[in-house]
């Protein structure tokens, strides 16, 4: 494919906590690349998915959910999902019209209003609103905001999505691909690898484990048998959250690690030897060093 027919832009998606950008992006993208979880707040480091329609590359800048800053952790969030629109030829603001959270929606039309990027705005989960309160909706952003498109999707059954993405590709500036055709993401496999186990830290401690968690890279080795052995620590805030990580007799973390095993082996292609410890730090959410880690600008 010469450069001359190619196409590659930068899309970023936005939106108040949980609105379902990670599932968006993976819907465009085609496969799983970012993490999707139903706890608020779960994308901290600017994952990019990378979607392809015949000649056009889409960069897709999946920025944290924009909400009001209070910790450390959480400015720098705010920070990397601004930043992630800077360079973007186009931004998606993604709405949940059905919790549709007005309080960090109406704030952040306000902001964009004052960018000079083209702006969609895409309304998600049409598969459960319903029809007459949507329209109202979508009239009332419009009315705040010229939107140049306004798409109706649900993330996760991809309806409207196909539509969306043809539009985007059609925005994109002509030039050569940036990321090599079969690459989808371009989130180091050691951080890809700490994602899909923080992914399953919530989903299977759920309300139990407070957002105060992270997970660190400690080691990554290709072993000469074609396997990978992959050593994470687990960082918790307080003495009390290690039993709840650990579970009864080590159960818990033995299946959490199994999981995330299991999915790493079909996301990487190879065989994986996950191993997890916990650590208490009571203040890992001021450490330099473990934000760098988790892609964040401290």
């Amino acid at each position: 494919m010469s450069d001359q027919q190619t196409k590659c832009g930068v899309v970023a998606v936005i939106g108040a906590p949980n609105a379902g950008k990670s599932t968006l992006v993976n819907q465009l993208v085609g496969q799983k690349v970012a993490i999707t979880s139903a706890k608020a707040q779960t994308t901290r480091a600017r994952l990019l998915g990378i979607a392809l329609q015949e000649e056009v590359q889409i960069i897709l800048v999946d920025t944290p959910g924009i909400f009001a800053p209070r910790r450390k952790l959480d400015r720098a969030m705010v920070t990397s999902a601004w930043e992630g629109t800077e360079d973007a030829d186009a931004i998606i603001l993604l709405v949940d019209p059905i919790k549709q959270r007005r309080h960090e929606m109406i704030p952040l039309v306000e902001a964009l209003a004052k960018r000079p990027e083209r702006k969609m705005l895409v309304l998600n989960k049409v598969d459960k609103a319903v029809k007459e309160p949507l329209l109202a909706l979508a009239q009332e952003l419009n009315d705040m905001l010229a939107f140049e498109e306004t798409y109706f999707v649900s993330a996760l059954t991809g309806d409207g999505v196909a539509e969306l993405k043809s539009h985007l590709s059609s925005l994109m500036p002509a030039g050569p691909w940036h990321y090599p055709e079969d690459q989808v993401s371009d989130a180091s496999e050691r951080l890809l690898a700490t994602e899909i186990t923080r992914e399953q830290l919530y989903l299977q401690l759920h309300e139990e484990l407070p957002y105060d968690s992270a997970v660190r890279p400690e080691s990554y080795t290709q072993r000469k048998d074609g396997s990978v052995e992959i050593r994470q620590q687990i960082v918790v805030g307080r003495e009390s959250q290690k039993p709840i990580v650990l579970g009864k007799g080590g159960q818990r973390i033995k299946a959490i690690g199994e999981a995330a095993r299991k999915e790493l082996s079909e996301v990487l292609g190879q065989k994986v030897h996950l191993f997890l410890h916990v650590k208490v730090d009571e203040n890992w959410a001021e450490d330099k060093e473990i934000f760098e880690e988790i892609g964040l600008d401290y």
